[in-house]
């Protein structure tokens, strides 16, 4: 990025609100919390990104499932992924991150125009971004959107007991999770606040299903084989045979993937965050092993309130 380039974005980020955040600022820009690292290259995509009709964009907020879904649509796409071959299955040797690469963290995070004229078709893509923040083309284009979510409670356990990890493998000392609690309830977290992330995505998926398929991490677990089913047909590549879906479920298993060669001991070149951060528990309901009455209480009493007459809840 040229100088002058720099300097008018150093300007604005200084003139944006500012809140602490895991040893960081966070910085809000049009009603999002994001990284200085991040906004740059957030605003860049927002503004340069060209979407086709065939891309898959997968989109979510922080934690909530996101690397799950990095396996499962580059296998449900690559007909390798359906088939009992192995040895030619992808993610052996490249971690989820690597199957769908980020808008934000890689894409534009060294050239605001990047050439993707290389890029095989369908492009698989993924962003933090909340819906209001997207480029206009994956909005107005044919391309597919498919969104993770998960409960609250859930995506802030994983989120602080993910952060934590990271900034402890630099020397920082963890931040509290009451003190990570209060700011989350605040909507201060990266690419948050949640909620309203959430509500952006949901309330389009009603508007227009066919564009944008909204999934919850619960029903995930629930059923794997039948939301895997679902996605597929969302995507346009439908199983043929019961076999193909399980094959598929079993290959992008959490259980399978953390204990993969390569993401108990490989690093991310783009972040610089050890793989094995992105897998811990993965389990439905771990805010019971963290929560107080009051936390719980008062969370729920946020989400309650946020999503009311939206149609959309987490079984409250």
């Amino acid at each position: 990025m040229e100088s002058s380039s720099v300097d008018k974005l150093s300007a604005l980020i200084n003139e944006l609100p500012k809140q602490p955040w895991y040893g960081a600022d966070l910085y809000n820009w049009k009603g999002f919390w994001y990284r200085p690292h991040h906004l740059s290259s957030t605003m860049a995509a927002s503004s340069n990104f060209q979407a086709k009709d065939d891309d898959v964009i997968l989109t979510s907020s922080m934690k909530t499932g996101t690397t799950w879904m990095k396996a499962i649509i580059p296998t449900i796409m690559n007909p390798v992924g359906r088939t009992d071959d192995d040895s030619v299955d992808p993610l052996l040797k490249h971690h989820p991150n690597e199957l769908i690469p980020s808008l934000e963290i890689q894409v534009y995070s060294v050239n605001p125009h990047p050439d993707l004229s290389n890029m095989v078709s369908p492009r698989l893509f993924r962003t933090h971004m909340a819906y209001p923040l997207l480029p206009e083309s994956i909005k107005t284009s044919g391309c597919k959107i498919v969104y993770i979510t998960r409960d609250p409670k859930d995506t802030f356990v994983s989120t602080c007991h993910f952060m934590n990890s990271v900034i402890a493998a630099r020397g920082v000392e963890p931040w509290p999770m009451s003190e990570a609690f209060e700011s989350f309830c605040k909507g201060v977290h990266t690419f948050g606040p949640f909620h309203d992330h959430v509500l952006g995505y949901w309330k389009e998926s009603l508007k227009r299903p066919e564009k944008i398929c909204f999934m919850r991490y619960e029903d995930m677990k629930k059923d794997p084989k039948g939301e895997v089913k679902k996605l597929a047909c969302f995507l346009g590549r439908p199983f043929e045979k019961d076999q193909e879906v399980e094959k598929v479920v079993w290959r992008c298993s959490l259980e399978r993937l953390k204990n993969l060669e390569m993401n108990q001991h490989g690093v991310d070149p783009w972040l610089g965050i050890d793989y094995k951060h992105y897998f811990r528990r993965g389990i439905v309901g771990d805010w019971k092993n963290h929560f107080t009455d009051e936390m719980k209480e008062k969370l729920n009493q946020i989400t309650a309130m946020k999503f009311e007459g939206s149609g959309l809840d987490f079984g409250y």
